[in-house]
């Protein structure tokens, strides 16, 4: 079974350093015939992230992989390009995970086992048993929270926490889904991955994580980045509404 953790990066050298031989670690907790790589996709980071990651495979080998993009192309390109590059490669199962230590990686192997449990997509959730996420201000976890209901509400898909960026995707759901036509860049990429799973009856079940915020370094969310998930549910609720009619006239 071959697992590989996609992890983006923008100036994230500090955290990357110590989080790779964290997540490779995590192969010997699932079992001995487990292997866990990582590939970071790196959007050209001023701070020498990528230059920490090339250190690191001078002990790691084949078990690191990086890709260097020229500028910063935003999150859903880069796991889009990781996505392909996993299936190339003949991975599995994926994940995603961000570089900042606000995921576990002690997590990995407990989601991974619902995913070994049939299911297409598991999410590390912050929300599938009340609200875990520890030391952000209430102003931004109430944003998440009724960012999730609202989402949730309009596509119609029964999961709490769609903005979640801590995942284990089966390789038959990035078969299923068209990638090339994923057209979300940043958080509200995580909306539209699940929805359009959803959509496609993938099986998705959700993982109670505890949510830490980041150790170091600087938060990636703007206005920007909230107006594009806000608009990119209104898209998706239209297509939720062409799923249906297509359901009726198939039945009719």
């Amino acid at each position: 079974m071959r697992v590989l953790v996609i992890i983006p990066t923008y100036n994230e050298a500090e955290n990357i350093k110590d989080l790779i031989p964290e997540v490779l670690k995590q192969g010997d907790v699932i079992s001995p015939y487990a292997q866990i790589d990582v590939l970071v996709v790196d959007d050209n980071s001023p701070d020498g992230t990528a230059e920490v990651v090339k250190e690191l495979k001078k002990e790691f080998g084949e078990r690191l992989h990086l890709i260097e993009r020229p500028g910063k192309f935003g999150l859903g390109t880069a796991y889009v390009e990781g996505f392909k590059f996993a299936l190339k490669k003949g991975y599995d199962f994926v994940f995603e995970m961000d570089a900042d230590f606000s995921h576990d990686p002690k997590e990995i192997p407990n989601i991974l086992k619902g995913a070994l449990d049939s299911y297409d997509i598991v999410i590390g959730s912050r929300y599938s048993h009340g609200v875990s996420v520890l030391n952000w201000p209430m102003r931004r976890v109430l944003l998440s929270y009724f960012a999730n209901a609202y989402a949730r509400t309009l596509t119609g898909v029964p999961v709490k926490d769609l903005t979640s960026g801590f995942k284990c995707i089966s390789r038959k759901a990035l078969e299923k889904i068209d990638l090339d036509k994923i057209k979300s860049n940043g958080y509200a990429f995580q909306i539209e991955l699940t929805v359009k799973a959803y959509y496609n009856d993938l099986r998705i079940t959700e993982h109670p994580i505890i949510f830490v915020e980041r150790r170091s370094g600087i938060s990636k969310m703007n206005k920007k980045i909230v107006l594009e998930a806000f608009f990119m549910v209104i898209r998706l609720a239209f297509l939720r509404i062409l799923k249906f009619f297509r359901r009726e006239k198939n039945g009719s």
